[in-house]
């Protein structure tokens, strides 16, 4: 009896490309924000998820958990970076919230080292609004030269990142602006694209 004989594919033959993860930064605690912020957070989740991208998050409060709310709302996918070492220590210790994430990986290297992961695992970083913590996930995507898109008009670091960028006198970086949440996302996908393209490491899901 003969057995069929399946061909094996190739790596460039399987269809499978990996997704794009936008990681959204901004304030936990949204009082010095504008009053639009969260409302805007909110629809960075849904444009997200509405081109099949992948959230990710600090998964904490604020402007993230609206961006990650919006996401859910169109079904995408949010994945966040805690920093605790637990689920327990994540709701107990450090009043985090679980909810809008499909995942939560739970670092144990507190906001710092959370921070570092949370940059470093996305393809490209959204600013909104912010406080301190904002600017440190800012200044390392900036090192490392991530693609950045900054929502001007949100309040915090958000409106201070132009300015802090011409003082800085290290050059304007991967970093794009815009006052509209999905024109920003626009503007950005394109830069990550044309990196990608240039690098021929190509891996958006259409």
């Amino acid at each position: 009896m003969s057995r069929k004989i399946i061909p094996v594919k190739s790596h460039a033959e399987h269809s499978h490309k990996l997704k794009y993860k936008i990681c959204v930064s901004g304030a936990a605690e949204t009082g010095h924000c504008n009053k639009d912020a969260l409302e805007k957070a909110e629809i960075v989740g849904r444009e997200v998820a509405k081109r099949g991208l992948v959230l990710v998050t600090g998964a904490t409060t604020g402007i993230p958990y609206w961006s990650a709310k919006g996401a859910k709302a169109e079904g995408g996918i949010v994945v966040g970076f805690s920093p605790a070492a637990s689920k327990a220590q994540h709701i107990k210790t450090y009043h985090l919230p679980t909810d809008y994430h499909d995942i939560i990986v739970y670092t144990g290297f507190e906001y710092a080292g959370r921070n570092l992961i949370l940059t470093r695992s996305s393809d490209a970083i959204i600013v909104i609004c912010g406080r301190l913590g904002t600017l440190n996930e800012f200044t390392i995507g900036f090192e490392d030269q991530k693609p950045m898109g900054i929502l001007l008009g949100s309040g915090g670091v958000a409106d201070l990142i132009p300015g802090l960028l011409e003082n800085a006198h290290r050059g304007p970086g991967k970093v794009i602006f815009s006052h509209d949440p999905a024109e920003l996302l626009d503007k950005l996908l394109d830069l990550v694209e044309s990196e990608e393209e240039a690098n021929n490491v190509k891996g958006r899901v259409f």
